[in-house]
């Protein structure tokens, strides 16, 4: 790691340098506008429920209400419905056909995603407005926010595109990564004045600090550890040599036990949150003691359901989205690949979908409870509620953080190959 690093500083690396300095650059804007606030707005000062998993990925930005309260989770949301439209099951031929176009094909569905993003920033602006104003602003005002986080958003999606082109990795992941790690400081300094400034034995606080910040790093190596671990699949090719290998026609088909990685939080997040959203439309007393009841996570049966939806959007997103055992069955033997005891064609399939049924089980129990440790943390501690052991922002700044590693690692090689 040291090397690689050390790598970027040589003088032949120069280029490699110029274009990690512009994605430090980039985000220090991002992290700049991320300060400042909408004009007439005030930080929001409430507990978000529900939207403090938004708060993180846009860098504190919805709790400050700033110009980029939004992040770039509206194109977020635009992706996986695009993703879900291209899906067989919908039966969307246009989507579909768009898919197997290759290149052109995603320039086409990156197009619409983007379009489909604003659309989205501009509806989810003005519920904001609506949401932490209240009745006494004007239609005019709900517009002008609206417009504001719009294009706050905008802005972010054009910085990614420069990221990704001019930078290193990928642009929107970093811009999310970058607004999580934007508010580990806070969180550090409040979980520190909770603990040993706030009680009454300096020692016992100072012990409970070391030891939460233990546990904080005990889940980034966990995380880490889950990230990175997989299941590998003996294949063989017939139509390979063995040469002077005795498994040189051996090769490996790789399932990682979180093939899902973060979405069945965010999908789980978007289910809970339609109810709680329609409690600000909907003045009716029954149904917001319904919603307030069985649907927020900081009651018992929300707590449930919540975990639940993230086992079955793990499931779903893993087989629909993330791997496709029959494409991979179909490919194989398009390659003249096969599982040894295995028989190409439907029994390979359920052999695939067998082995990653096994693993998506324990990789929805650790997604699981990397989204209920906030949750009980909040219920057993008095520390202020931007204080957590958040499981699921970490696992996103890990993931990326691994990634554009693996990009940086990449372009150090390569440039040192063609020397």
């Amino acid at each position: 790691m040291f090397k690689t690093f050390k790598a970027i500083f040589k003088k032949t690396n120069k280029d490699l340098r110029n274009r990690v300095f512009y994605t430090i650059g980039a985000l220090f804007i991002f992290a700049l506008g991320n300060a400042i606030t909408v004009p007439g707005m005030k930080a929001i000062t409430s507990d978000l429920g529900f939207l403090e998993l938004l708060n993180a990925m846009s860098g504190g930005g919805l709790k400050q209400f700033s110009i980029f309260a939004l992040g770039v989770m509206p194109y977020i949301t635009a992706s996986i419905i695009l993703q879900v439209l291209q899906m067989d099951l919908m039966g969307i031929s246009y989507f579909q056909d768009l898919k197997e176009m290759g290149e052109e094909g995603r320039r086409k569905i990156n197009k619409i995603n983007r379009y489909l993003g604003i659309i989205f920033a501009l509806v989810e602006g003005y519920i904001y407005s609506i949401m932490f104003i209240g009745k006494a602003g004007s239609p005019l005002e709900y517009a002008k926010i609206s417009l504001i986080l719009t294009a706050g958003t905008a802005f972010l999606l054009y910085l990614g595109d420069q990221i990704t082109n001019k930078g290193i990795g990928n642009g929107i992941s970093l811009i999310i990564m970058a607004g999580i790690i934007n508010t580990v400081p806070k969180m550090i300094i409040d979980a520190f004045n909770a603990t040993v400034l706030s009680a009454s034995n300096t020692f016992v606080g100072i012990l409970i600090f070391v030891i939460y910040l233990l546990i904080y790093i005990a889940i980034i190596i966990g995380i880490i550890y889950v990230d990175e671990a997989e299941r590998r699949i003996p294949i063989q090719y017939s139509n390979r040599s063995a040469g002077t290998y005795q498994n040189a026609n051996t090769s490996f088909l790789p399932l990682k036990i979180n093939s899902a990685s973060v979405m069945p939080v965010i999908f789980a997040s978007a289910i809970l949150a339609i109810p709680t959203t329609l409690t600000y439309f909907i003045k009716n007393e029954g149904f917001n003691l319904f919603v307030t009841k069985y649907l927020t996570t900081s009651t018992p049966i929300g707590f449930v359901v919540y975990i639940l939806l993230i086992i079955a959007f793990t499931y779903g997103y893993t087989f629909v989205a993330a791997v496709n055992p029959e494409d991979i069955s179909k490919n194989l033997n398009k390659q003249n690949g096969y599982i040894p005891g295995v028989r190409p064609g439907k029994e390979t399939t359920k052999y695939i979908s067998k082995v990653l049924g096994r693993i998506t089980f324990m990789g929805a129990l650790f997604i699981a409870v990397l989204a209920a440790l906030p949750i009980v943390f909040s219920w057993v501690s008095n520390m202020p509620s931007n204080v957590t052991l958040g499981g699921t922002s970490i696992l996103i700044v890990v993931g990326v953080l691994i990634e554009t590693y693996k990009q940086l690692e990449s372009s150090v090689a390569s440039r040192a190959y063609r020397r």
